[in-house]
């Protein structure tokens, strides 16, 4: 629980002065930030990315979405609108004209290989155990030949594919449903079942152990977002061009892209390019 309130904290703080998080628009992807999709370019299976821009194609299915909560998830989603455009922008926009994008995807793919831990239980909660292995595999393989994870040759040289799963989603696969939508400050769209989720995936993450000092974990944290961010700059504001009404827009993807990953892809799938990654 401490690790789950030092991040908590470390998101206020980012959002305030080091990064924002708009709530961006969904790419739509097969599969994670959510109908049929079109696979992302550099087939990161990531869970939403701040600023990430979707290729939408709707579901012919009307999308039923328990938002008692309105009101207030579209404040929030104003926040983090302003958030994105105010401040995460303009400093990703700073940092990616500093450094290639050669070596973002790098940085990207260390805190993706970082993250290993938080798939590879996922799968086996789920009986995935193919998809554990494969987990083991991708990290034994890109931590070394991949140079501490800066490559991904696992993907590259032998199209192992990461497996994205999460606490959220092992939850939904035993039943438990997704209760009423919100959408966070700084977290961007979520449910009740995703949020407990999510607190849980924070015990797994390695970096809140090898970083567990606060401060410098506020600076790490804030950094792979800018980093993230900064592969995907433009994407939000072609979403916002494009939807009538982005709040809905997100929030029915979100709900989408959920209820594929639950079922392992099967229907169609949306992915949400909203604030702050899952993994």
């Amino acid at each position: 629980m401490k690790a789950a309130i030092q991040l908590f904290a470390l998101l206020i703080l980012v959002g305030t002065g080091c990064r924002s998080t708009a709530q961006d628009p969904i790419r739509a992807e097969s599969v994670s930030p959510l109908p049929a999709v079109s696979g992302r370019q550099d087939k990161d299976e990531d869970l939403p990315g701040i600023g990430e821009a979707p290729d939408v194609v709707l579901s012919a299915q009307p999308i039923v979405v328990s938002d008692p909560l309105e009101p207030v998830n579209r404040l929030f989603f104003q926040f983090n609108d302003k958030l994105y455009f105010w401040v995460l922008k303009p400093v990703s926009k700073g940092y990616g004209k500093i450094v290639p994008q050669s070596a973002r995807r790098c940085v990207k793919n260390f805190f993706s290989n970082l993250a290993t831990p938080v798939r590879l239980v996922n799968c086996a909660l789920q009986a995935e155990f193919e998809g554990s292995w494969v987990e083991i595999e991708r990290f034994a393989i890109n931590t070394t030949v991949g140079v501490a994870g800066f490559g991904d040759p696992a993907r590259d040289r032998w199209n192992m594919e990461k497996r994205s799963e999460d606490l959220g989603q092992t939850l939904g696969r035993y039943g438990l449903g997704t209760s009423i939508y919100i959408n966070w400050p700084i977290l961007g769209p979520s449910n009740v079942r995703d949020t407990a989720g999510y607190v849980g995936d924070l015990f797994l993450d390695p970096v809140n152990y090898l970083v567990p000092d606060f401060w410098y974990n506020v600076g790490v944290r804030s950094y792979e977002t800018v980093n993230g961010t900064s592969l995907r700059v433009g994407d939000y504001e072609d979403f916002k061009e494009a939807a009538i009404d982005p709040y809905v827009a997100l929030r029915d993807a979100y709900y989408q892209y959920r209820g594929s990953q639950v079922n392992n892809g099967k229907g169609q799938t949306a992915r949400p390019a909203g604030p702050l990654p899952s993994e």
